[in-house]
This record gives structure tokens, C-alpha cells and sequence, in this order.
């Protein structure tokens, strides 16, 4: 994917400011309150110091007066600048959110080919890391910009009207903070597009680590893994470090050329002969007409942070989407189940094929077990038939209906689908037993379970249905995670049946039970199984045996034996020693 350019993301962010402009409005009405009344101030100093002439000889009524009018307006400014405040919270984080939801979304229309291609961690870190990081950058800069250039406009107006002279040395001198600090902020945006990357690598390694802890500690590599991780820890501290010290030199160094200013400006006044008062003034506008550009200069640095995440977020939001299919063909529900692939070439890299005229014709109702060694394309053809990639030739028909014709979401509501990795959403068992037919009754629910031979284990939770279970669930074993997964189809009876190592995690005994179940569900259903285990391929009505991505044999289990051919080979060094 091209990256953004700087420009171009910054671009983006204000269309998505447009969604809140009468936020945005009122943010601005406020500003210039707020600013106006700062302004004034330092002419209220101004004439209260004129108004201090010497000792016993101050007028106390107009000084008081003064500072009354003083602390009025300094509450009006510390009023407005707190709903400034709350509003910018309120579009930062409405922003925000509309970010995450959008790259959410986004995720749910990629192609599984990116999800799989595309760490986990990565993913996760620009979806909450970068967002983050994006957030805390507008924030500043809709808190200090607005009000900033406000400031810097009004004083050189109020500067003008009292010596144009002096007014002119200063706007002459100030554009050298402006040059500083874009010399230093034109360095960050790429370290700080490397800090985002190295810390992308790191959640990357944390989520690969913590999801696969029992393989770290089984095979005793938690020394490698920490210097591993140690090694990716340091890399992201470089980064930052270099990153925060190009950043952290634009305020001071600023400062520095605004203090030079500053002392111009009070010998400039001395020699001009204005009043004491108006040269307290016309100082107290000189270090307001700076002071934004340190702020400014602060928003640019925070800024780059910000679109340098941003940039990747809008890369995520960029990716090339699955074809949109809801203007396609319905298919009817429920289907026959008649499956046809014709000439089907699939690749997952262009230039290594894996699947190449590949062709097979199942019957409705038929039992097909798929077999080979690892790496035949077994589970690619699972995917095909799935639409969870496309091929690159070829066509798959259901029920003399091409696939490709069809929406996703019609073809994949007459499949039900049982893999080896089981998912548990974070729920109670009734509601992920109900996942894909959500309006069942708890009656359907608990006769799915029995029929799979999880009843007895669910009675024996803490609430039985109602206990909440997750993914990561310490009081699920995994072959009852996986019984759960396999109770969802038989809730769902589906027209089409796909097992991918449905029963792996499950013992003899009960995979025996749930065989017969199985048998029961799949009669006049279309049903795929990948397995190895003899009990779900020796009672198949069709055995396709793969190789190198294609058909070799096709038979029952006992034709294929009598052929004393691959199969057969496979069968006696993988199946025999089970009998």
C-alpha cells in the first residue's frame, strides 16, 4: 500500500472536522472572546501603572476601578477557555471514534487473503495505539491553534496603533522562531512514523508471544523470547529517544529567539519615550504576539506525532475491499447441495501454484472426505468453496449456479462450517451455542448440545447456559470449546455441511458418539471433512485424495484400498496403526 503523504493526511483530517462544524463555530466565537478580553488586559495594566504616578500620589479610584474591570474579564476568558475546552474533548473524541468504527468496519469488507497476510498485533496497534497517539495531537491543536493565531493577529493590531515602529521590529524579528522550529519539525514526521512502526512491531511480538506461552515454556525459549522482545523494546526506545530530542528542541530554542525579541523591544520602547504604562503595554502584547508561536511550534511537533499515526490508519482505511456483491443473484435456501468445480487454479503467490486444474463433481447428499499430506491444498479448497478467496481460473457451481454470480452473504448462509481452531465469543454458552441462528429458543439450544453429547458438561458449569465463557476461557477445556462450536451447526442445519478437523480435540469415545450425530445431520446434506482420523473418512460416500494441489484418486475407502494406490499408501502409514 502507497503511504500517505503528509499533505494528503492532513487533508483527511479536516473532512472528517467537517462532520462537527457547528462545534467548531462556537470553538471559534469563543476563541475570539477569549482572546479579545486577553488583549484588552495589558491595556489595563497599561493605565493602571499611568495611573501609579509616585508614591502618595496614585489615583486609588481609577486603579480600583481598573482592577475590577480586570478581574472580570480575566473569569469571562477562564469561563470561555473551559468550554473551549469541553467542546474540543467533545470533536477529538467523536472523531476518534468515528476512526476506530470506520477502521473497524473497514476489516469486517477486507479480504481474509490481507487479515491473514497482516499480523494480528499490527492491526491492533493502529486500530487503538495509533488512534491514540492521533487523538492526544488533535487535541492540542484544536486547543492551542485556533486561540493562537487569534493572538498573534489581535496584537499586532493593538501594536500598530501604539508605535508602528516598534510594532515592525517585532513582526521583522519573530518569523526566526517560525524558521527554527520548522527546521527541527521537518525531521519528525519520519522519526515519528518509525516510532509508530517499531511500536507496531513490538505489540506484534507481545500478542504472538502471550498467545502461544505454552509452546514458549515447553520448549524452554523464555530466554530467547525476552531477548527477542528486548531486542524490539530497545529498537523502540532509539527511536523515541531521537524522536521526543528533535521534538523537544523547537520550544526552547523558540523561547530563545522570542527572549531576544522581548529585549528589543523594551530598548526600542525606552528610546521612543512612551509612558511607562504604555511601555509595560506595548511589552506585555510583544511577549503575547510570541508566546502562540512556542505554542504553535509545540501543536507542529504534537501534530507530526499525529499524522504520522494517522497516515497509517488511513493506509488500513486504503486497503482494496472485497468486491461489493449485494447487487449479485440470490440463491434459494435452502439448496440441493449438487457442487460442480470445473478447471479451478488457485495460488496464494502468484509465482508458486498450488491448485491447477483442479476438477470434481459432488452430488447432493454425498459424504466427501478430502485427504492428502499436508500442504495438498485440502484446506484451500475449504476456502474456495467458502468464497473466503477467489480463484484465479476456474468456476464452482451450487446447484448449476455459479458461485461468482452470487453475494457472499447468500452462498455462506447454506454452509456450516466446524474448523480445527474453535472461536468462543466473550458470552454465555447459550448465546455462542445460538451464534449463527440468534432466535432460538433454549429448548433448540439445550437439544443441539444433547445431540452433540455436551449437555452433561454444560450442567456441570457454574450456570450451566448461562455461564459466561470467553476465547481465552481457563474453565473450557479445548475439546469442549470445540463441542460448542460443532452443537452451533446442528442448531443451524445448514444445507451444506464443512468439517475441517471438527473432532481433533475430542476423544475416541466421545468422537464416536458425535460421529453418529454427525450421521444423522449430514443424511441427504452435502458434507466436506478434512480429517484423519478413520472414523470420519471410512464411512464417506466419496474420498477425493489430493496431491500437489490437485485429484489423484477418487473412491469409498474400500475401493481406494483395492486400487493400492496413494491412498493406500497414505492409509498404511498414517491409518493403519489406529486399528
Amino acid at each position: 500500500m502507497k503511504r500517505s503523504s503528509n499533505k494528503g493526511t492532513f487533508y483527511r483530517v479536516i473532512k472528517y472536522l467537517r462532520h462537527h462544524a457547528v462545534l467548531l463555530m462556537i470553538t471559534l466565537i469563543l476563541a475570539v472572546v477569549s482572546v479579545s478580553l486577553s488583549l484588552y488586559l495589558p491595556i489595563l495594566v497599561g493605565d493602571a501603572i499611568d495611573n501609579i504616578i509616585g508614591e502618595g500620589n496614585t489615583n486609588h479610584e481609577a486603579v480600583m476601578s481598573i482592577i475590577s474591570e480586570m478581574a472580570f474579564m480575566i473569569a469571562v476568558v477562564a469561563v470561555s477557555q473551559w468550554f473551549i475546552g469541553i467542546l474540543n474533548n467533545r470533536m477529538t473524541f467523536s472523531i476518534v471514534k468515528k476512526l476506530r468504527m470506520d477502521a473497524f468496519a473497514k476489516i469486517q469488507k477486507l479480504p481474509v487473503s490481507y487479515i491473514d497476510s497482516h499480523g494480528h498485533g499490527a492491526t491492533v496497534s493502529r486500530i487503538v495505539a495509533d488512534v491514540d497517539t492521533f487523538s492526544d495531537g488533535l487535541l492540542l491543536g484544536l486547543t492551542q491553534l485556533f486561540t493562537g493565531i487569534l493572538t498573534i493577529l489581535g496584537t499586532l493590531v493593538f501594536m500598530l496603533t501604539i508605535d508602528v515602529k516598534i510594532a515592525l521590529i517585532v513582526v521583522v524579528l519573530t518569523p526566526a522562531s517560525m524558521i527554527v522550529s520548522k527546521f527541527i519539525a521537518s525531521s519528525t514526521f519520519r522519526l515519528f512514523r518509525k516510532q509508530a512502526e517499531a511500536r507496531e512491531i513490538q505489540t506484534s511480538l507481545t500478542e504472538e508471544i502471550i498467545s502461544n506461552v505454552k509452546t514458549v515454556k515447553a520448549f524452554s525459549m523464555e530466554d530467547e523470547m525476552t531477548e527477542k522482545f528486548e531486542d524490539a523494546n530497545n529498537e523502540l526506545k532509539k527511536i523515541s529517544v531521537k524522536a521526543i530530542f528533535y521534538s523537544s528542541l523547537v520550544n526552547p530554542s523558540t523561547r530563545f529567539v522570542n527572549g531576544i525579541i522581548y529585549a528589543v523591544v523594551a530598548f526600542a520602547g525606552a528610546l521612543s519615550g512612551i509612558s511607562a504604562g504604555g511601555l509595560t503595554c506595548f511589552l506585555g502584547y510583544a511577549n503575547q504576539y510570541t508566546k502562540p508561536f512556542n505554542e504553535i511550534s509545540g501543536v507542529i511537533t504534537e501534530f507530526q506525532n499525529a499524522l504520522a499515526c494517522a497516515s497509517r490508519i488511513f493506509e488500513l482505511l486504503d486497503e482494496t475491499e472485497i468486491s461489493d456483491d449485494d447487487d449479485r443473484a440470490e440463491l434459494a435456501i435452502p439448496v440441493r447441495g449438487d457442487i460442480v468445480i470445473e478447471n479451478l487454479k488457485f495460488s496464494y503467490v502468484p509465482d508458486r501454484p498450488l491448485i491447477d486444474n483442479f476438477n470434481v463433481s459432488i452430488k447432493a447428499g454425498q459424504k466427501v472426505a478430502i485427504v492428502g499430506p499436508t500442504g495438498c491444498g485440502k484446506t484451500t479448497i475449504i476456502n474456495l468453496l467458502m468464497r473466503f478467496y477467489d480463484a484465479i481460473e476456474g468456476t464452482i457451481y451450487i446447484d448449476g449456479v455459479n458461485i461468482y454470480e452470487i453475494s457472499r452473504n447468500t452462498l455462506r448462509r447454506n454452509y456450516g462450517m466446524v474448523l480445527q481452531d474453535t472461536w468462543i465469543k466473550k458470552g454465555t454458552v447459550a448465546e455462542n451455542i445460538a451464534l449463527g441462528k440468534p432466535d432460538s429458543t433454549m429448548d433448540e439450544i439445550i437439544s443441539a448440545a444433547k445431540a452433540v453429547h455436551a449437555h452433561s458438561f454444560i450442567k456441570r458449569l457454574s450456570k450451566g447456559y448461562d455461564t459466561v465463557i470467553g476465547d481465552e476461557s481457563s474453565s473450557l477445556s479445548q475439546g469442549q470449546r470445540q463441542l460448542i462450536s460443532i452443537a452451533r451447526i446442528m442448531l443451524c442445519r445448514p444445507s451444506v455441511l464443512i468439517l475441517d478437523e471438527a473432532t481433533s480435540s475430542i476423544d475416541t469415545r466421545t468422537e464416536a458418539k458425535i460421529q453418529a450425530a454427525f450421521d444423522k445431520l449430514t443424511k441427504n446434506r452435502t458434507s466436506f471433512i478434512v480429517a484423519h482420523r478413520l472414523a470420519t473418512i471410512k464411512n464417506a460416500d466419496v474420498i477425493l485424495v489430493m496431491k500437489d494441489g490437485n485429484v489423484v484418486e477418487t473412491g469409498s475407502h474400500t475401493e481406494l484400498l483395492h486400487k493400492g494406490g496413494f491412498y493406500s499408501r497414505i492409509y498404511e502409514s498414517q491409518f493403519l496403526k489406529t486399528e
